[in-house]
């Protein structure tokens, strides 16, 4: 199946980036972008991010061969719902959204007679909006597709075929297998990260100007995850809500035994816990998925 136009809709970090990949590496393929908002339509023409920026959804639909959703995923059903008359029939409708299950199923409702194929690329920034793309954020990384039982082998290979020339690594997998492994690897991260610097910022023996002067690594980079956006944060952990709870529930578990070792001061079983950790952090530089650079390759 030949993809020759394809229409983003949502121009955020991961649309605004998708368009500038695809300008970069298949500048023969067609790009026509949508977002909801017309400040962000303004921007995104501004910046020339695609061959055209249109203000309606059926328009900018219209004769794409794949259809990739860039919005947060508690608005995939609705955005699915207004571009659904422009939609050739055989398009291939796809996503980015970190949450797979529910998506799968609010877009299958909303397009019942369509190709839909949902797709995750692991990547991304803390920032957002259209000026924050970069053509190479998907270089090296994992796109994650998740194709339903009754999915088109040539459609999934298509679709594959398009992340793979944006130079990211394809993997097929199962959406509730996913939406786990992403809980894990992502969205508790993030749960994380919000809850220390909510913390740090309401306790009373700390005022706000010394949590930011004395800033440690440790905090500095929880306060980077803690700057991601936070309607697509809400919107992730209530549509993948029981692979959170369920990964929350071992997290806590885990650290009740950490809480148990520091108590009666058993250095043995924190050397060994944060012996095994380090191994983990040193197997995801060595697949290129982070720099091994000091300081994780900040610049001072």
């Amino acid at each position: 199946m030949a993809i020759e136009k394809v229409a983003v809709v949502g121009l955020g970090l991961i649309g605004s980036s998708l368009a500038r990949a695809i300008a970069e590496r298949m500048p023969l393929v067609t790009v026509t972008g949508h977002d909801a908002s017309a400040a962000v339509r303004d921007e995104a023409r501004a910046l020339g991010l695609c061959d055209a920026i249109v203000d309606d959804a059926v328009e900018a639909v219209a004769g794409a061969d794949l259809v990739i959703l860039a919005v947060p995923v508690g608005r995939m059903a609705d955005a699915a719902r207004a571009m659904a008359p422009g939609l050739k029939a055989d398009a291939i409708i796809s996503d980015v959204g970190s949450s797979k299950t529910s998506v799968a199923e609010a877009l299958a409702k909303a397009l019942p007679d369509h190709a839909v194929i949902p797709a995750h690329p692991v990547a991304g920034t803390e920032n957002s909006g259209p000026a924050a793309g970069f053509a190479s954020l998907f270089e090296g990384r994992w796109c994650i597709v998740t194709p339903g039982a009754g999915a088109s082998e040539d459609a999934v290979a298509a679709l594959s075929a398009f992340w793979e020339a944006l130079g990211a690594r394809v993997d097929v997998m199962d959406a509730a297998h996913h939406d786990m492994v992403l809980a894990v690897t992502s969205h508790l991260p993030h749960l994380i990260a919000y809850t220390i610097v909510g913390t740090a910022s309401e306790l009373e023996e700390v005022t706000e100007s010394e949590v930011i002067k004395y800033s440690a690594g440790g905090f500095r980079d929880f306060t980077r995850i803690a700057a991601s956006d936070p309607v697509m944060w809400r919107d992730v952990f209530l549509a993948n809500k029981d692979a959170v709870l369920a990964t929350l529930q071992r997290f806590n578990e885990d650290l009740t035994v950490l809480q148990q070792a520091i108590r009666r001061g058993d250095g043995a079983k924190l050397e060994d816990w944060f012996t095994r950790t380090r191994t983990i952090r040193r197997s995801i530089i060595e697949q290129g998925q982070d720099d091994a650079a000091p300081d994780f390759g900040r610049k001072h």
